[in-house]
């Protein structure tokens, strides 16, 4: 905003206080509020460069501040500080987003980079590792500089980074020969460091999904993840890292105020944050601002000078236009000049052209061009308040003043997060399917020699001690095994009809179900069902009203939701997005859709108590509108129950909410056109059943957070349509999880720290019976807090005030059973312990955890289980998989993950529950989508082309030398078999480089064998096999052989047709010493007699 800030030096006074940021001393500006503090700070950071360090009251001002400077410095660096928890208990796992974060900002800081880094007391003030340490771990790597390799690799472990195979999140390193890949805390991909002897040879960065490397780098600076530290050795602040820089004190008498009462509430606070005289009273060489509206003394603080400059705070003229119009004469009057902010395109719009009625010259804001005296200006962009400077001429209003709201804006997008690949993270002791011969268990993979020629075969193990070598170039006929949870498959015979019969069962069964779900996915095709209209201007008005810029996700959802409602047959939507991501809001427009297409909408959830809080939500967004919602539950009296079904009959309710009763015979509504199920992951199959019959002729909208593995691959099997939600709303911290044993001082701590900052904490313990039992005891170890249990048996109207009373803050601890996991909602609850959480499946840890961390405030989940309890090996996965899920949007990858862990269940209703567990999971999904491809096309699919198979005595084969990690030896293998062209094959050539180096002799073999294989297979062979001293080629088709009579003399020798098959040729090998290469000749003679021959 260059312009404005040259605009702004028509004030004196403005120019007089930006000069302050220069001077060293403790300086204070007073008569500021709102953004003017920001304009500031930003004209004063264009003029310096320097680093600044912002401390503000609170997190919610942090927010605000933010999106100011992103407004007024928009090539700046602004990040924020976050508060790291010191546990001071082991634990087995834990979330390291957040010390990650802090060392980014810390590393930032000591770059000398210019930026500016907001912080809320607690965050400014806490005790962190002095600036020499962090100076001291710093790792800075450069090309062609030698490093000796176990240092640097001991160096990287004490920085706090983890040694994994395959390197998938931040904090993580691998070691692969010559190669070290690297996620680093400061960067935002992953690193690749290759060397060559002790030498770094070139430096990558590499893209985390698809494991190739981006963009090449001269030199980086890898932060250490987390340092160890004693505590005393932790007695520095953030203020410690400013030198030279800036230190801006916003307000700092609230400041001070909200240290104390920090330091008030918890005395474990005393020791991890510095106290305000401490803090303030420091001698420090660089300069220090005080912005302030009011002038006031602030204790403990030297203040060498005080200047001042008018600033008013604009009014709010709520689309009062009549109003700005007069406003706007009187400002033109004075020469002002007048830009206007808006956030929102039809806003900017319609704004413009209601300007230009009132005959305003109107133009962009640009940068290059000087603003002028009357000049009316439009930008795109947010701040939080407008504002005029009456001396310096200008007055800035927001999108919030004229419209009395305004969306908050997204800050930053968070990475996709991948599916997990389920069928390559094989290990030894897993049970496989093979196609021929059925369920086998896997023990590795081996290099077997066989006549001095090395290969690597899988290794599987059958019934009676059979084992079973599968060639790797042969992988495409195994697949995993999953089944039911907890049961142990039997292991089938080798050439065995055991096998033969469940395979032949399962198809059957299959086949019959295949047909039925077509034809209810057919019929909803034909049926007829209601083509809504095109969205109505009051449609936009209140997808206006909602408060937060949508994400990009929940925007393709919506459109993708209304397209389908708008088709004249019924539509089948799931809508996936993880717990907190704004899946009701896209559900609301579609509700306010159908209602505005004059039809009924019921609402179909799985508990009384989110019936309830549904109903609230939907009523205030909705009544303003004049859309009528009622909620039909158990908490209802009879007669209320009567007056809500005639009133729904006689179309007086546009929206009903509730739950199962919902399904009843006696719920008729007058016109309904869309069903709305939530949290649809609850419900039985039995239930589900009766809602499709229910609703075969309107349109269905689910939503799920972790979709079950049936609904999710009904839509991976392309039969009903699907919306992922991945990204988090702005200003979500991902939740700090614990994993560790169950200890009463850990319950104790926990619970105190929420209770001292005012907020509330659920226990879930599931056993109704023993429940009272644990509210003593954990009465005994916090005899001044207040508990109140909550479960799925007690009475109706009791459950419901016991919810309510928590909602308002009347128990500082809800003791509940699950019930916790179906959606309810109390912002003030932000932590939540599970009690045996090993008992739990994942998608309902999942949902709990989700409970939590929806406000700005730093919310932590406790799973614990009990002390030297052994764990089953499906709980210890569960919590494995907790461990590893502790960033925000991973409920898709948990409901891949649950697939595998849970099996594949109930997953198509009860009759394939034995289908599923005869033939595993994923060779039962392969049939069941080549049955339904069947059926929808009315024929057998045609034969697929016949791959060529290539037997020659040569070393070929992926050693351990190579990649070690059997898992990923299996994938590249997979990829192999799977070529299709030459160009794939370079692709996959480069990826190996690129991820492993320098291929090893036995791994070039097998990429020039199988680069011949495909040119092979162009040439419609269909097997190449090598027989001492002969070579045998068989073709498909006799046509496409090549005709012996045009090969010169030499070659008719040595080329003979077999006797009794037409289709073969054989090659003598005499004098051969590299195979590879005669082959490579052999297939150009061939070729170029076939391009003679003008067969093709």
């Amino acid at each position: 905003m260059n312009q404005l800030f040259q605009w702004v030096n028509h004030d004196e006074n403005i120019k007089n206080a930006v000069q302050q940021f220069e001077q060293p001393g403790c300086h204070s500006i007073y008569g500021l509020g709102g953004s003017v503090k920001s304009l500031l700070v930003g004209k004063a950071w264009c003029e310096t460069q320097k680093q600044a360090i912002v401390i503000v009251p609170s997190k919610e001002n942090v927010a605000d501040w933010m999106s100011d400077l992103q407004f007024m410095v928009p090539n700046v660096r602004v990040l924020d500080f976050p508060f790291v928890d010191k546990a001071v208990f082991t634990t087995t796992a834990k979330s390291m987003d957040r010390s990650a974060r802090q060392m980014e900002v810390l590393g930032y800081l000591r770059s000398g980079q210019a930026g500016i880094v907001l912080a809320t007391p607690e965050e400014a003030l806490q005790y962190i590792l002095a600036p020499q340490r962090i100076d001291d771990a710093v790792i800075d790597i450069a090309v062609a500089t030698e490093y000796d390799r176990e240092q640097l690799l001991q160096h990287i472990v004490d920085s706090g980074y983890e040694r994994v195979d395959l390197v998938e999140r931040r904090g993580h390193f691998s070691v692969r020969g010559d190669i070290i890949d690297l996620y680093a805390v400061n960067y935002p991909d992953p690193l690749r460091l290759e060397f060559f002897g002790d030498e770094i040879e070139s430096i990558r960065f590499f893209d985390v999904t698809n494991q190739k490397s981006k963009d090449t780098t001269q030199d980086v600076r890898i932060l250490p993840i987390s340092l160890e530290c004693q505590p005393e050795e932790a007695s520095c602040t953030l203020l410690d890292y400013i030198g030279d820089g800036v230190l801006i004190w916003d307000e700092p008498n609230r400041v001070r105020e909200n240290l104390k009462k920090l330091l008030k509430e918890s005395d474990e606070y005393k020791g991890l944050v510095c106290p305000w005289k401490k803090a303030v009273s420091q001698q420090r060489g660089n300069t220090q601002i005080v912005l302030s509206l009011l002038a006031q003394s602030v204790p403990d603080m030297m203040i060498d000078s005080s200047v001042s400059f008018a600033a008013k705070m604009m009014a709010s003229f709520q689309k009062q236009f009549n109003l700005l119009a007069d406003e706007l004469t009187h400002w033109q009057q004075n020469d002002t000049a007048i830009l206007f902010v808006l956030g929102n395109k039809e806003r900017t719009a319609t704004l413009t052209s209601w300007l230009k009625q009132q005959g305003q010259d109107v133009a962009i804001y640009d940068d290059s061009i000087p603003l002028q005296a009357n000049g009316v200006y439009i930008t795109d962009g947010e701040i939080r308040n407008g504002f005029e400077l009456p001396y310096a001429k200008v007055v800035i209003i927001s999108e919030r003043d004229i419209y009395g709201m305004q969306k908050h804006r997204l800050r930053h997008h968070a990475a996709k997060g991948q599916e997990i690949n389920v069928f390559t993270d094989l290990k030894p002791g897993d049970y496989v399917v093979h196609e021929s011969h059925g369920i086998g268990r896997y023990d590795g993979i081996k290099t077997i020699e066989i006549g001095g020629v090395h290969k690597d075969y899988l290794e599987i193990h059958y019934a009676d001690k059979d084992i079973l070598y599968v060639p790797t170039d042969q992988l495409n006929l195994l697949q995993r095994y999953i089944g039911n949870e907890g049961n142990t498959p039997k292991l089938h015979k080798m050439g065995g009809n055991d096998w033969q019969k469940a395979r032949k069962k399962a198809q059957k069964s299959i086949t019959d179900l295949a047909e039925k779900l077509v034809a209810i996915y057919a019929k909803r095709e034909i049926v007829t069902g209601y083509a809504f209209p095109p969205d109505s201007p009051q449609q936009k008005e209140f997808e206006d009203a909602f408060p937060y810029e949508e994400t990009e996700d929940q925007l393709k959802a919506v459109a993708a939701i209304k397209k389908s409602m708008e088709k004249p047959f019924p539509m089948d939507c799931l809508v996936c997005g993880d717990v907190g991501f704004g899946k009701t809001e896209v559900a609301m427009r579609a509700i306010f859709k159908a209602v505005m297409g004059g039809k009924q909408v019921a609402v179909l959830v799985p508990t009384t108590v989110l019936a309830q809080q549904h109903f609230q939500t939907f009523t205030e967004r909705l009544a303003p509108f004049g859309v009528s919602c009622d909620v039909l539950n158990r908490f209802r009296s009879y007669k209320e129950k009567k007056e809500i079904l005639a009133r729904t009959l006689d179309g007086d309710i546009d929206v009903l909410i509730g739950t199962h009763s919902l399904l009843n015979k006696q719920v008729k509504f007058q016109d309904l056109g869309l069903l709305v199920v939530d949290e649809e992951q609850r419900f039985g199959v039995a239930q589900k059943e009766k809602w499709k019959a229910w609703a075969a002729h309107i349109d269905v909208l689910t939503l799920s957070a972790t979709p079950i593995p049936r609904t999710l691959h009904m839509s991976l099997v392309n039969l009903r349509e699907m919306c992922v939600i991945e990204t988090p709303p702005t200003d979500r911290f991902p939740v700090q999880t614990y994993v560790t044993e169950y200890d009463e001082r850990i319950v104790r701590d926990a619970v105190m720290r929420e209770k001292r900052r005012g907020g509330q904490v659920f226990f879930v313990y599931n056993r109704v019976e023993t429940i009272e039992r644990m509210k003593d005891e954990l009465q005994a170890i916090l005899p001044d807090i207040t508990i109140g249990i909550a479960h799925g048996q007690m009475a109706g109207g009791q459950l419901e005030q016991l919810m309510f009373d928590f909602y308002e803050g009347k128990y500082d601890v809800l003791l509940c059973s699950s019930l916790v996991e179906n959606g309810l909602d109390v912002a003030n609850a932000n932590t939540i312990i599970i009690y045996d959480a090993d008992h739990f499946g994942l998608s309902q840890l999942y949902q709990m955890r989700g409970r939590v961390g929806r406000s700005h405030r730093m919310a932590y989940a406790y799973f614990l289980y009990r002390r030297d309890k052994v764990l089953s090996e499906v709980a210890e996965k569960r919590l494995q998989a907790i461990k590893e899920f502790t960033e925000l949007g991973s409920g898709f990858k948990i409901a891949m993950r649950d697939l595998e862990i849970r099996g594949a269940g109930n997953l198509l209703g009860r009759e394939q529950h034995g289908n599923i567990a005869s033939v595993g999971f994923a060779m039962y999904c392969h049939m069941l989508e080549e049955a339904i491809a069947n059926v929808q096309s009315g024929k057998a699919k045609e034969e697929p082309v016949p791959e060529t198979v290539m037997e020659v005595h040569v070393d070929a084969f992926i050693d351990d030398q190579y990649i070690s990690n059997g898992g990923q030896k299996i994938e590249m293998y997979q990829r192999m078999a799977m070529l299709k062209t030459e160009k794939e094959l370079t692709e996959l050539e480069n990826e190996l480089c690129d991820r492993y180096g320098k291929p090893t002799q036995p791994v070039q073999t097998l990429l020039s064998a199988t680069h011949l294989r495909l040119r092979a297979q162009a040439q419609h062979i269909l097997l190449i096999s090598q027989k001492r001293d002969v070579l045998e080629c068989k073709w498909q088709h006799t046509a496409q052989m090549p005709i012996l009579a045009q090969l010169d003399k030499k070659q008719q020798r040595m080329i003979r047709p077999v006797p009794g098959n037409p289709l073969m040729l054989r090659i003598s090998l005499q004098g051969v010493s590299d195979i590879l290469a005669f082959l490579d000749s052999l297939l150009k003679t061939f070729a170029s007699l076939r391009k003679g021959n003008s067969l093709d």
